[in-house]
């Protein structure tokens, strides 16, 4: 359920643009959620009409592109995906990989009129 209170600080975003910006209406919030971000994306629609009600985001279509996990190889440098299923590095199969993309979750845009 802490989608709720994501949908409501992407409001809170959306906010405090309003009145830097002086729009009146959202038509797209256009967000990027990594794959291992912790956002589920159904849910994040789901709870979003109901924070988004009573602002200019009230209407808006809530779009969002998925950053896969990415890994890098502490050990040989490989970069890429790593094989999950073992944990590990598929160019030399050491567990000492560290995740580079795949936690982000950020409003890359909106579309205002």
């Amino acid at each position: 359920m802490h989608e709720l209170a994501i949908a409501k600080g992407i409001i809170d975003i959306v906010n405090d643009e309003a009145e830097k910006q002086g729009f009146a209406r959202v038509l797209e919030i256009r967000l990027k959620v990594g794959e291992f971000s912790g956002i589920v994306p159904d849910c994040l629609r789901e709870f979003f009409p109901i924070a988004a009600a009573g602002t200019p985001a009230e209407k808006a279509a809530l779009t969002m592109e998925s950053i896969p996990a990415r890994f890098r190889c502490l050990d040989c440098g490989y970069e890429g995906e790593a094989d999950r299923k073992n944990a590990c590095c598929p160019a030399c199969r050491s567990t000492a990989v560290k995740m580079t993309a795949g936690r982000e979750f950020y409003v890359e845009s909106l579309k205002v009129e």
